[in-house]
């Protein structure tokens, strides 16, 4: 396919790069299969643990350059990365599509998503800004600043197999970090064509081999990143299960985690939602990316005086959904990542019905023409009382289940009862409703919307979630400051040496 040439994938490639230099490792061949179409597109050599410790140590020397740099020069070549993948927006996002699944106009925002962040960066770049505070002792100047933190490890999950790690790489560089990437052994193509593109830029401004790496491989890769006590923070984008582990390895070496886990995201309805509104951003949320976004709608609180209506809008949405190649714009909905995948969302729908959930609309296996991979589901839609467990779960596929409520008290309660924290919406035209949604008594999630869904954060934003989510902060806002260190300065620039809380000392 062109755009595998454009990007520089050939049908077997090295996994492992210092920023302008391949490694050759002896890792296992892992094999990159599309779940579009069922076929293997190329195979990669993984990272050894040789060329891992060279990846390492050349990141380390790379920092102690790179840092500095004037943060604004860095910015500058951030602004390049951006411009570059302007010119491979087309390439880049039918990559995304293909490798992972997901639909080509979400492939393609993905990549949008990634320059943004690029232009995001560029402003920070000039604002990484501290506080100057007043001094209880005379003739003291008190105040802080930042510093770069050292090389940053960056895992990132199949899902967003790009856009997750500009968010992180793109605010580590300005910072004056250097980055270690792990991208998801499922898309490793993906992986490769951003370092392809990024290299060219750090070629073209002589940037420090090893400002930004890549290493390639499944659980024991990440494992090595997660124990390393060279690399002071671990971003991290998974499942709980996952971030849990993490979590707890660079925790115990006194390291920094930032961990975005997983959503079992809801959207509450009121009677006084504009329902034109409100059920596209169900259905995008609940559909969107084949139900494979840790921010994905997996349940509706819908209050019951409206419950039937919108049940029955959603159930007729819901079978008019244009399920098959993403690649063709026409279509909605594309595949699951994997049988694996599947095989999950079989087993939730089993479990729901052993729990007692109503399917209005019942999951299955789509085959025939076109559907040949295997990885094809049809969107399912349930009935279900919260107390079930199945509904407290996260299922990362398009299940969704409706659930009734009487009081906004009660749909918030709803809400909030279950492990994870990540995205939450509020569907109503009541501002009284909209605020207390928002209040401190609202809504315990990272992200709280009122009257758009529960998926499509923008870079502005902090994104990121409470709970099993994790409680990192990723992007927008002052999510910069996860990637460096905070120094607290006090100069005297007195003839006497003052003690703070007036404390005398003579000699």
């Amino acid at each position: 396919m062109e755009f595998l040439q454009q990007l520089h994938i050939q049908a077997e490639n090295p996994g492992t790069s210092t920023g302008r230099e391949w490694i050759a490792a002896n890792g296992p061949a892992l094999e990159s299969w599309s779940p579009v179409d069922g076929q293997r597109i190329a195979v990669v050599t993984s990272t050894d643990r040789e060329s891992y410790e060279k990846v390492v140590e050349t990141a380390r020397q790379a920092f102690l350059q790179w840092r500095a740099w004037p943060a604004p020069r860095r910015g500058d070549v951030v602004r390049q990365i951006g411009e570059a993948l302007r010119r491979e927006k087309s390439a880049l996002g039918r990559l995304v599509s293909y490798e992972m699944g997901k639909s080509l106009q979400e492939g393609y925002g993905e990549v949008q998503e990634m320059i943004d962040i690029c232009d995001f960066a560029v402003g920070l770049s000039r604002q990484l800004h501290g506080l100057t505070m007043h001094s209880e002792r005379p003739a003291h100047r008190m105040y802080e600043q930042w510093h770069p933190l050292g090389p940053v490890g960056i895992i990132s999950a199949f899902n967003f197999p790009v856009a997750v790690w500009s968010w992180n790489s793109m605010l580590a560089w300005v910072c004056g970090d250097t980055v270690i990437w792990k991208g998801s052994e499922k898309t490793p193509l993906c992986a490769l064509a951003c370092q392809n593109i990024v290299a060219k830029v750090f070629e073209a401004n002589n940037v420090p081999e090893g400002v930004g790496c890549l290493i390639t491989g499944g659980r024991e890769v990440g494992q090595w990143l997660s124990e390393d006590t060279r690399i002071p923070l671990i971003s991290a984008t998974g499942s709980t299960r996952m971030g849990k582990a993490i979590g707890t390895t660079v925790a115990a070496r006194l390291g920094r985690a930032l961990l975005e886990l997983g959503g079992n995201n809801a959207i509450i309805i009121s009677k006084d939602a504009d329902l034109d509104v409100a059920i596209p951003g169900a259905v995008f949320g609940a559909v969107g990316t084949a139900g494979q976004r840790c921010t994905t709608t997996r349940r509706l609180i819908i209050h019951e005086d409206i419950y039937d209506k919108v049940r029955d809008k959603l159930v007729s949405v819901f079978r008019q959904l244009r399920i098959g190649d993403p690649l063709q714009e026409r279509n909605h909905v594309g595949p699951l990542i994997d049988k694996d995948a599947v095989s999950a969302y079989l087993r939730a729908i089993e479990t729901g019905k052993k729990q007692g959930c109503k399917y209005l609309i019942d999951g299955e296996v789509l085959t025939g023409d076109g559907f040949g991979s295997g990885c094809y589901v049809r969107p399912s839609i349930a009935e279900a009382t919260p107390d079930l467990g199945i509904v407290s779960e996260e299922t990362f596929a398009p299940i969704l289940y409706l659930l009734k409520y009487s009081t906004l008290d009660q749909a918030i309660a709803i809400q909030n009862n279950v492990p994870q924290g990540l995205s939450s919406s509020i569907m109503t035209l009541n501002l009284r409703e909209a605020e207390q949604f928002l209040s401190a008594g609202g809504s315990d999630c990272g992200i709280a919307n009122v009257n758009i869904g529960t998926s499509g954060a923008e870079i502005g934003g902090a994104f990121g979630g409470e709970k099993e989510t994790g409680g990192g902060r990723e992007s927008g806002s002052d999510a910069w400051r996860a990637y460096m260190r905070r120094q607290t300065n006090t100069i005297n620039y007195s003839t006497q040496l003052p003690l703070a809380q007036g404390i005398k000392f003579e000699i």
